[in-house]
């Protein structure tokens, strides 16, 4: 129980004192993290409405992928992420592994899975005949997706709260991409990481605290939105 009360004493300390190392660290866990939940809804919505709503061949056999991918284990993303970026890998010239954006694009790989498989599910669940409308209506094929998402839009904010809350807490990839370099590429989860491996507990904790007071912060403003759509529908 001590050690939990000085990690709690820590945080509060760590948050109210304004240490640099700290809130570097804090603010890249925000930067990548949003980052990446922002280039995984942006692949990811066109990516679900796609196999939602389109028939081609092997369609069934692309949503059953879509949806393996929401288990898709961090770790064998940062390995694949790590070759790709490797001296010797086929983007290995551009120097990116060990750096931030090497952690956005392992944590947008794994996000974006997730944001397809939530707007299939949600695009599949609207009345048929509500597209039927949009399109006797004359709408064009980029306006009938715009008003199908809106109808769906409830479920897509809960698209973006899962996926961020996967990028925020992932800790493999960002290790393995990253480095954990300080100063650098240390996020929250790493540090938190790092400091256990020293038998820093309490400063492990505090750290914790604070990746869970920003995972609730931005999660309470998803469903502060959501909730009054749900009041104006």
């Amino acid at each position: 129980m001590d050690v939990l009360f000085n990690g709690l004493v820590d945080a509060i300390r760590l948050l109210l004192t304004g240490d640099q190392d700290s809130w570097s660290i804090t603010a890249l866990t925000l930067r990548v993290s949003l980052t990446a939940t922002a280039i995984a809804l942006l692949l990811g919505l066109p990516l679900g409405a796609t196999v939602a709503l389109a028939r081609f061949p092997g369609r069934r056999i692309a949503l059953a992928a879509v949806n393996t991918g929401m288990g898709l284990p961090p770790v064998v993303v940062g390995l694949f992420v790590t070759v790709l970026l490797w001296r010797s890998g086929p983007v290995g010239g551009l120097g990116l592994l060990y750096t931030p954006t090497a952690m956005v694009i392992a944590q947008a790989a794994i996000a974006t899975p997730i944001v397809a498989a939530l707007v299939a599910a949600a695009l599949q669940q609207v009345d048929p005949d509500f597209r039927v409308q949009m399109q006797a209506l004359g709408a064009t094929p980029i306006r009938a997706l715009a008003a199908l998402l809106g109808e769906a839009r409830l479920p897509l904010l809960a698209a973006a709260m899962a996926a961020f809350g996967a990028v925020v807490s992932e800790v493999g990839a960002a290790q393995m991409v990253g480095g954990n370099l300080a100063g650098q590429t240390r996020v929250l989860t790493t540090a938190a990481v790092l400091a256990t491996s020293r038998g820093q507990f309490s400063l492990a904790i505090a750290f914790g605290i604070i990746l869970l007071l920003i995972a609730f912060g931005v999660n309470l403003s998803l469903t502060l939105i959501q909730q009054r759509q749900t009041v104006m529908r």
